[in-house]
């Protein structure tokens, strides 16, 4: 329900519809049609620091993939400004390599942000998430 919530805050602020809304290391994102992005975040990122300053919480707004081509930016955008060296999928799951450094950021404390990407992975792409 919280979700929904935000959902339909995004929309009257924003003045975008988006189905898509998930958690990911203390941050609320939001995914729109890649057209939409800049109409999203407002001038100057004026929509971005209202929905900011009304939630209280670190909201991002990405782009949603269209098909298995754009996962990797997708990737890239939802957990920057951690990086990682490569990104492969295949039918089954989805292998994101980084060095050390990164790979503990993408772990977290307790494996809580390893848990939030492979939600993440498995419900926009079908597909288990691995970190090596």
């Amino acid at each position: 329900m919280q979700d929904m919530r935000y959902l339909n805050l995004f929309a009257k602020t924003t003045g975008v519809s988006t189905r898509f809304c998930f958690r990911y290391n203390d941050f609320i994102i939001f995914s729109v049609p890649k057209e939409l992005v800049s109409k999203a975040i407002g001038e100057s990122g004026k929509n971005v620091k209202r929905l900011n300053e009304i939630l209280g919480r670190k909201i991002k707004v990405v782009f949603a993939p269209h098909g298995f081509q754009d996962a990797r930016e997708f990737m890239e955008d939802v957990i920057s400004p951690v990086g990682f060296k490569d990104f492969e999928m295949n039918p089954r799951e989805i292998i994101i390599t980084a060095g050390s450094q990164n790979k503990a950021a993408l772990i977290g404390r307790n494996k809580r942000r390893l848990y939030e990407l492979q939600k993440i992975a498995k419900d926009f792409f079908g597909r288990e998430l691995r970190v090596v």
